[in-house]
């Protein structure tokens, strides 16, 4: 557990607090950037700028050693096997978009295809489910949950058949941070030979992650949850499943051999990251893996959880107050709603008391239409956040709801 004085060292190391107004409850959506990553990226452009696997130059071979140095520690942090098996996207949401293309190439159109996702998918998680399903014609199966947001692992378990070829869940929901039970999810999934794909987003910077120990066949998810930069994104998956993937893209980078009648590729990680990658975005990544490894993930997890339980009991003595999971086993998020008051309308009055809060219904629309909500208030913490904030957070709210009842 942290103390107060580490608490306040971490803070310094962001520069956007030195807003002493500021308080931020929507690491969720993005996280703030330490120092290190913002000096790292500066560093880059300054000093040693220069496209990867091009150059015999000494600032080519330069920020080539940068970015594969960063593959390897993301390799590390994951505990992947082979440091191919990281391919580098710009986003979650691109790297679901990748497999999703590539799998739809695999399959023959008149294969019996069953994909199955959850109730609480975030629209990253859906959409491009939907798509290959339409264009397949397969049948997207949906697992559904109770009313705490628990996945049912019963009706799971009815749901996948033999002509499963592919199961995409959450680590931890979007909505209501809860941590799914995978491990057995992907056993069960195994046994009917069916892959899996974990998004790993709202996962990545609260919980330890070991790829091989869940055998999950991918896993992604995006820097800028994790302290790193936007526009880079994370894509793990077997070697032996990515080596069977077309390439997603075509270009620069990607390629063995090209004539005007005939290319042959170049092998993984290669094949799948056409094109200049985003360059200062992976070092980027690479210093906010420092930043977590150097403050560990479980002591980060013990210390949000010690937030979460603070803000959940605190906010429950509130008259109207409905907090959407008090599961046990949740992350960093809290979601709630105050009756008869509308979340957008709740957090423009907190974002006058300086309080950024996410509110409305966070990408995941059919969890909001099966609840019958029209969004909820999010509240999502990270290492830089304190009890403070909470307490000044609940003393706006308690302001706010007596503006709203006058």
């Amino acid at each position: 557990m942290f103390s107060y004085e580490e608490i306040k060292t971490i803070r310094k190391q962001f520069p956007i607090f030195k807003n002493k107004n500021l308080i931020y409850f929507d690491n969720a959506a993005t996280s703030q950037k330490p120092f290190q990553v913002i000096n790292a990226i500066t560093k880059y452009y300054c000093n040693f700028n220069s496209n990867v696997n091009r150059s015999v130059h000494f600032l080519g071979q330069l920020s080539t050693n940068w970015l594969e140095l960063s593959r390897n520690n993301i390799q590390d942090f994951i505990n992947a096997k082979y440091s191919e098996e990281i391919i580098f996207t710009n986003g979650a949401t691109e790297s679901i978009n990748l497999i999703a293309f590539c799998i739809s190439k695999l399959l023959k159109t008149y294969d019996e295809i069953e994909i199955i996702i959850s109730h609480s998918e975030h629209h990253s998680n859906l959409i491009p489910w939907q798509v290959l399903s339409q264009n397949k014609n397969a049948n997207l199966k949906v697992i559904p949950v109770n009313s705490e947001g628990e996945l049912n692992i019963r009706m799971f378990k009815k749901l996948i058949t033999k002509k499963t070829k592919l199961i995409s869940i959450s680590h931890v929901t979007n909505t209501f941070g809860i941590i799914n039970p995978l491990k057995s999810l992907i056993q069960t999934a195994h046994k009917y030979n069916s892959l899996v794909l974990i998004d790993g987003s709202q996962a990545i910077s609260h919980i330890t992650i070991d790829v091989q120990n869940l055998d999950c066949d991918f896993y992604v998810f995006s820097s800028h949850k994790m302290y790193g930069p936007s526009g880079i994104g994370i894509l793990y998956g077997k070697k032996k499943i990515l080596d069977k993937f077309p390439p997603y893209k075509c270009g620069g980078g990607m390629i063995e051999k090209v004539t005007l009648k005939k290319t042959i590729f170049s092998g993984l990680p290669f094949k799948l990251e056409a094109g200049t990658p985003n360059i200062a975005g992976i070092i980027g990544t690479n210093k906010a893996l420092n930043f977590l490894v150097n403050y560990s993930i479980r002591k980060i997890k013990t210390y949000e959880k010690k937030l979460l339980k603070y803000a959940i009991n605190i906010l429950s003595n509130i008259k109207g107050m409905n907090i959407y999971s008090k599961n046990s086993n949740l992350t960093n998020i809290l979601s709630f709603n105050i009756e008869n008051i509308h979340s957008f309308d709740l957090g423009k009055l907190l974002n006058n008391h300086g309080i950024a809060v996410r509110t409305g219904k966070h990408c995941a629309q059919p969890i909001m239409d099966y609840l019958k909500i029209n969004g909820t208030i999010r509240l999502s913490f990270a290492i830089y956040n304190t009890i403070e904030e909470i307490d000044i957070f609940y003393n706006s709210l308690i302001k706010s709801l007596f503006l709203v009842n006058i």
